[in-house]
């Protein structure tokens, strides 16, 4: 069957978002249209420079006989500025306040077009790092978790405080959770993370950072490299901070529940970049 390039157009871009990070011969395009690599790169071509335009992410050409493309997810600078601040006002609706000053976070993160957005801004700000798999803790980071593996197209693992049969063997830790003090475990399966790994963390909400430098413990255990960490919502003013090094995209001001008023404002994304290197160049790949 003989496509047109309309047809061919609009099946490798599903395909490629479908498969980020995956090298693809051409041959696979060239095979699965009956067209010639010529007419397949220069199709390549258009969507590179769609994705280029549009925002949508980059396409990486290895040459060789053992080559093919690659689309890598990138988010430009204005879209990435207004989901954050789109973020910023729908967290600061003061209809979220819960009792004990505790926020309503649930229908954020049960929305699939808002984890989306969020798993792709993550994404895009470690799209330049060899990710092998994203860690979070057993809450409400799941979701968030899997929405940045989608587009980095790695595993998810899932740190738990209690063992399941399932899981098999695993291995546990103690640590002193950054706001209570308190003295509690986390494990890991196994068999669910290779020696040697490059992880990034990502969590929905971060304090002191007691859970998460309980999870770069963990890590240690099994010889793995903490490639990053990233969340959702930090809080600003967090006394005994134990983690320094990290990427948030919404930072928690104040909470008066008497005023029933949010003070949220961005996070620290743009500042890292602006510190360690632009997010919106175009860097090395996996």
């Amino acid at each position: 069957m003989k496509f047109r390039r309309s047809e061919r157009l609009v099946d490798m871009t599903h395909y490629l978002l479908d498969h980020p990070f995956q090298l693809v011969p051409l041959t696979f395009f060239a095979e699965r249209y009956g067209s010639a690599k010529s007419s397949i790169s220069e199709d390549l071509t258009i969507i590179k420079e769609t994705f280029e335009h549009r925002g949508i992410g980059r396409l990486v050409t290895v040459p060789g006989a053992a080559g093919g493309v690659k689309y890598i997810v990138s988010s430009s600078e204005s879209e990435t500025r207004q989901f954050i601040t789109e973020m910023c006002e729908l967290v600061a609706n003061p209809e979220r306040l819960l009792p004990g000053g505790y926020l309503f976070m649930t229908d954020i993160l049960g929305d699939p077009q808002v984890l989306k957005k969020v798993g792709k801004t993550i994404a895009s700000a470690y799209a330049h790092k060899s990710i092998d798999i994203v860690m979070t803790v057993a809450t409400k980071g799941i979701p968030i978790a899997y929405a940045a593996a989608s587009y980095l197209n790695v595993p998810v693992v899932i740190v738990r405080s209690d063992s399941k049969v399932t899981e098999g063997s695993t291995v546990s830790i103690n640590y002193v959770s950054g706001s209570s003090k308190r003295i509690q475990t986390m494990g890991l399966s196994k068999r669910s993370l290779a020696q040697g790994s490059n992880v990034l963390i990502v969590d929905d909400f971060m304090k002191a950072g007691g859970t998460i430098n309980g999870m770069i413990s963990l890590l240690d255990e099994f010889n793995a490299s903490v490639a990053g960490i990233s969340v959702l919502v930090e809080s600003e003013y967090a006394e005994d901070r134990l983690v320094n090094d990290y990427l948030s995209l919404i930072k928690l001001t104040d909470v008066d529940t008497k005023a029933r008023k949010i003070n949220v404002k961005p996070g620290n994304y743009f500042e890292r970049f602006e510190q360690g290197g632009n997010l919106y160049e175009n860097s090395s790949h996996k």
